[in-house]
């Protein structure tokens, strides 16, 4: 494989695209810093096919990313490789307003491939490669110019790695029979909704133990001023305002801007100064929340009593063995929620009831529920059995 070194230039990148664009596949990695800032900074873009490879540097002066962020966004010819590409797809989502499209996780296929449900980095190189990743550069400072040889060297690693992993993991999937498991999880990460930090939605990230119409619209209320103010600023939600303070301010609105003065966790200043007046008015603005955006209670499941707990539990015990018993990781076959919905008598709207979710465990989580299955121990294992009633 050909490794270029650092592309800097609009030209030399250019270049890059146009080869790449011809792949069938373009394994992506970026490094970047966020410790200081809302938005995370993008220090650095490693891309790979399966013939070269190459760091780019968009930091560097006058430098054009159209052609990379367009081979990412609009070029559906060519399959878009990440590992745990969460954060990766929020910084493409923040330039350019869309995700990758198509793309593939290698840490959600291997979820389908009995390698647990959040395998790591290294430990895919490992059991796939057999190499150790040095990991001595992981936690660089990513923004420092220049960067060394061994930052480069260490950062291209990602997607070299990646681009020898993902044909052998792709050739596993076909002989499994398991590549249609990952469609739903795949179009689920990819998303433009998980990574559009939309203010009337901030509230949702801070817990609150009350559920009264005006605590949770003043709720709502600061945690957007909140998010506003994030933005504007580029720093990070806790150091305009922590969590805690937020709900405690929700829950105990100030009555006056004085009194921001005797608010744990805010300075004394803002009694006074044009922040502080910001914050007042937004708690002044809030209006109680709408019945329709409550937030559902936890330990309120829809018909999910003391004997619908028991139920759900069984429904967890047959997952575990289910999931053992195919060597595949039980994240992927159902959701919690989605056991308690079923114990519950939910029957529509479940994924775990419908395609191959539905051969591989559903049809079994039905027949529990419903009495057409037994959990039984044979020869010192647990295993299933059909009940008499289904004879």
């Amino acid at each position: 494989m050909h490794i270029h070194p650092l592309i800097s230039d609009s030209a030399s990148l250019a270049n890059l695209c146009t080869r790449l664009a011809q792949s069938p596949f373009v394994c992506v990695d970026t490094e970047f810093m966020r410790e200081s800032t809302f938005w995370p900074e993008l220090c650095l873009i490693q891309v790979a096919d399966a013939h070269e490879a190459a760091a780019i540097d968009p930091m560097a002066p006058g430098i054009d990313l159209k052609p990379l962020l367009d081979l990412m966004t609009e070029n559906e010819d060519v399959l878009k490789i990440f590992h745990a590409g969460g954060q990766d797809l929020e910084i493409v989502y923040n330039l350019t307003g869309k995700t990758p499209y198509p793309l593939f996780d290698t840490q959600v296929a291997a979820m389908a491939l009995g390698q647990g449900e959040q395998i790591g980095y290294s430990n895919l190189v490992d059991s796939w490669l057999g190499i150790s990743v040095d990991k001595g550069a992981r936690f660089t400072d990513w923004a420092r110019r220049p960067l060394d040889a061994r930052q480069i060297e260490y950062a291209i690693g990602d997607v070299t790695h990646l681009s020898r992993i993902f044909p052998k993991m792709l050739e596993r999937l076909k002989k499994t029979g398991r590549g249609g498991w990952l469609d739903q999880e795949m179009e689920r990460l990819g998303d433009p909704a998980n990574y559009a930090n939309d203010p009337e939605l901030a509230w949702k990230r801070v817990r609150i133990s009350g559920r009264k119409p005006d605590v949770l619209g003043r709720l709502k209320a600061i945690a957007r001023w909140r998010e506003l103010e994030a933005q504007s600023k580029d720093l990070p939600r806790g150091r305009i305002m922590k969590d805690e303070t937020v709900a405690d301010l929700a829950g105990h609105p100030p009555k006056k801007q004085a009194d921001l003065s005797r608010v744990r966790g805010l300075s004394a200043s803002w009694a006074n100064n044009e922040i502080g007046a910001r914050l007042i008015a937004a708690i002044e603005s809030a209006e109680p929340m709408d019945a329709d955006e409550m937030p559902v209670r936890d330990d309120r499941k829809p018909g999910l009593g003391k004997e619908g707990s028991l139920v759900a539990d069984l429904l967890k015990l047959l997952l575990k063995i289910r999931s053992r018993d195919i060597d595949v990781a039980s994240k992927l076959l159902a959701r919690t929620e989605e056991l308690e919905l079923l114990a519950a008598g939910q029957r529509t709207g479940l994924a775990m009831l419908e395609g191959w979710r539905f051969d591989q465990f559903g049809r079994d989580a039905l027949d529990l529920v419903e009495g057409r299955l037994a959990f039984a121990v044979v020869g010192g294992k647990l295993k299933m059995t059909r009940t008499e009633d289904a004879a």
